[in-house]
């Protein structure tokens, strides 16, 4: 155990591995990104760049995938993990239809017991949104937007 981590490296990267696998499965239309809500607490605090601070497993759950509509046919290939005591490391890609990518990262802080307490991801949505126009996308029916003022709170619990 590290002195920044109450939870042994071993339990906390087995359970990274898990979270990854699903992320590919989901990636690869297996799966939904509800399915993730399984690796979070009850009180999980997620923060979207876009959508901003989201609270509680329930509200969490239901977002990740109202949160996905229209993005069906983007993936989101994880390139590698890092594990530093209780907070891991994963970056990933967000690649467009058309192949474009954005560069991805996501902030994880383990809580023990095979589940995380805080999901932070960060993007550039500057460039997201050029890549956007430049894909002429549009929102399909049941696409979530984000709020006019979203909680920019990104605090861990």
């Amino acid at each position: 155990m590290s002195p920044l981590s109450p939870h042994p490296k071993e339990e906390i990267e087995a359970v990274v591995a898990e979270y990854v696998e699903l992320r590919r499965q989901i990636d690869a239309g297996h799966g939904k990104w509800s399915d993730l809500a399984r690796f979070f607490t009850d009180d999980i605090v997620y923060i979207d760049p876009a959508h901003g601070r989201i609270e509680g497993l329930d509200t969490v759950t239901e977002w990740l995938d109202a949160g996905m509509v229209g993005f069906e046919d983007w993936s989101f290939p994880i390139d590698f993990t890092a594990v530093d005591g209780d907070n891991v490391a994963i970056k990933w890609r967000q690649v467009f239809p058309n192949g474009k990518e954005q560069s991805g990262w996501t902030r994880l802080v383990y809580a023990g017991d095979g589940k995380f307490k805080y999901d932070e991801d960060i993007l550039n949505m500057a460039h997201v949104l050029e890549d956007m126009r430049t894909l002429h996308w549009r929102p399909t029916e049941g696409f979530l937007p984000p709020p006019p003022d979203p909680n920019r709170d990104f605090s861990v619990p």
